[in-house]
């Protein structure tokens, strides 16, 4: 079922996890602005709107097809650990996990960054012009969604009893704001306000890591704040840290599957995991299942737990760490490791060997089926329950410029807000682990292993789909069927979202308390009883989920005929794409 028409024209596409970014968006295109024009305005316009998916202190990765470029080019808006953070800093604290919430886990914020980044390389417009719709919701109010409500609610006794500055912010009148009420952030009004002041994007981005804001940063981190380890701690984030930021412009790494060329971010992040999962598939004959064929899901989800095996043995930031990508990406590696899916649910975990290499798992893996909630990025956990999570754009206009970001943290429920700011810092470092000797240990100045995971697809050589979701662990599994649907199956954009999807979640969590359920594959209902009992009939263990909770995609896409295309997930009714 259709939920809406894919949207189909000539002149712009935007969509988005939010109705009023993606109008923002839009009137930036209808004005004269190009794709990353708009794409910065509807990224700082998310940031207010979806407090409790990202903020102006966390992070953002972005893909980016520029006319006339050859490249697809990746904005790595990651930012990376404190100078001071260590594991033996995090021991003597006694702790074994980096917390999920609070000041310790903050990374160097990197979105403000990162957005600056796009406008001043590829934008046309002022810093002021894309700031500028931010501000206005900021000040003068934006409807509260259901989540933000839901979210608020769920922290409220935190706010109240550890964290005032926030309980100023989002609980207005010391209630919960209830759904559809009218919110504002005068203080990030205030604090966008006075960064655009400066006109130049150079003298803006200076007032961030080394002015104003990373006074304020660093002078409210030294007071120690509740976390998720039932303590408080103080952030490390230094001066230093702040001044010393720069966000890297970096080549895509990619993968091929039948004509098309699908483009991630590096090992720093999650995004090859797709690649890897896309290259186990083209050795199955798809085409003979079904787009809802429980052997599909069977398939899909045998190579998910193999291609995420290797990403916890193998990614970390490739500057702290040996990644063999080449090879991991590779059709004889996947050739090599296709055999392993059998017809019944595997519940191992089983890394490969990529040249050769040993694969070393984590020894705390996750406690299995462990019941704590965290506060991280999934927008499900294993039994369906919903929490903040992160948000997605796509943009593409008319001369053919498209982009594909994920923003996220700095959400309101993970770290108290600066009340001089407006703002939270994030709480990425929880994806470290302390444990040493691993790719993705916790080191300073190392990017922890993200699970940001834009995509841009190639077709016949041309830029031609731009892709994401929020999601956490589940980025590169939702992405999956939906591209399948589409690549493989025929479906429009719109439909291949609106399609009951699924995910395992038999590797350990990204985030705190990181942990496991084996063997389990969560699904949404719509898949129908007889696919259901023929997943359990090979040893799956299923969980079976609301019909429209899984998934929150967006797609943009330009066809050889020179139409571009639209689409935006109808979960929790507030993704929207909007174009003409």
């Amino acid at each position: 079922m259709d939920t809406r028409p894919e949207l189909v024209g000539s002149f712009g596409m935007v969509a988005s996890t939010h109705w009023l970014a993606s109008a923002v968006g839009m009137s930036v295109l209808e004005r004269g602005g190009n794709a990353f024009d708009a794409a910065v305005a509807v990224g700082f316009t998310l940031q207010v709107v979806e407090p409790h998916l990202n903020g102006p202190a966390g992070e953002v990765p972005m893909l980016v097809s520029a006319v006339g470029s050859a490249e697809i080019d990746v904005i790595a808006g990651q930012g990376c650990a404190p100078a001071s953070a260590t594991i033996e800093h995090f021991e003597s604290l006694g702790l074994s996990l980096v917390p999920g919430t609070g000041l310790l886990a903050a990374c160097v914020p990197a979105s403000f960054d990162a957005w600056l980044t796009l406008l001043e390389r590829y934008g046309t417009w002022p810093l002021a012009d894309v700031l500028a719709p931010a501000i206005s919701y900021a000040r003068h109010g934006y409807p509260v969604l259901a989540s933000t409500s839901a979210t608020i609610a769920a922290v409220a006794d935190t706010f109240r009893t550890h964290w005032p500055t926030s309980a100023a912010v989002y609980l207005p009148g010391g209630h919960v704001p209830v759904a559809g009420s009218r919110m504002t952030n005068p203080a990030l009004a205030d604090t966008y306000e006075r960064l655009a002041s400066f006109g130049s994007i150079e003298a803006a981005r200076d007032a961030f890591y080394r002015g104003f804001v990373a006074e304020a940063i660093v002078e409210f981190g030294r007071t120690p704040a509740m976390d998720a380890s039932g303590r408080a701690h103080a952030a490390l984030l230094s001066a230093d840290d702040l001044a010393a930021w720069h966000t890297p412009i970096e080549t895509a790494v990619y993968g091929d599957f039948g004509e098309y060329r699908i483009a991630k971010t590096g090992p720093w992040g999650q995004g090859p995991v797709l690649l890897q999962q896309l290259a186990l598939l083209a050795g199955f004959d798809l085409a003979d299942t079904g787009p809802a064929d429980p052997q599909l899901v069977h398939i899909v989800t045998e190579c998910a737990k193999l291609a995420f095996a290797d990403r916890e043995a193998f990614y970390g930031d490739p500057a702290f760490a040996h990644v063999p990508l080449e090879t991991l990406l590779s059709r004889t590696y996947a050739d090599a490791r296709r055999h392993l899916v059998s017809a019944t649910a595997s519940f191992e975990q089983r890394p490969g060997s990529p040249d050769g290499i040993a694969p070393i798992l984590p020894t705390s893996m996750g406690a299995l089926g462990a019941g704590g909630a965290g506060v991280g990025e999934p927008t499900v956990d294993a039994r369906g329950r919903t929490r903040g999570d992160t948000c997605h754009l796509d943009v593409v206009d008319r001369h053919g410029n498209m982009i594909s970001a994920t923003p996220s943290g700095g959400w309101l429920q993970s770290s108290p807000v600066i009340p001089s700011l407006g703002l939270c810092l994030g709480t990425r470092a929880q994806m470290f682990w302390l444990e040493r000797g691993l790719p993705n240990s916790l080191a300073p100045g190392k990017r922890p292993r993200t699970t940001l995971s834009p995509s841009l697809a190639l077709r016949d050589g041309r830029p031609y789909l731009a892709f994401g979701t929020p999601g956490g662990d589940q980025q590169d599994q939702w992405q999956v069927p939906f591209f399948l649907r589409h690549a493989v199956f025929g479906e429009n954009l719109q439909a291949a979202i609106d399609a009951p999807t699924w995910h395992t979640t038999h590797f350990a969590s990204s985030f705190y308390p990181r942990e496991s359920y084996p063997g389990q594959v969560v699904v949404e209902d719509r898949l129908g009883n007889a696919a259901l009992a023929e997943l359990s009939r090979r040893g799956h263990d299923v969980v079976v989920v609301d019909g429209w909770s899984l998934g929150r995609l967006s797609a943009v896409s330009r066809s050889e005929d020179g139409f571009i295309h639209a689409a935006a997930n109808p979960r929790g009714s507030q993704g929207y794409a909007v174009g003409r």
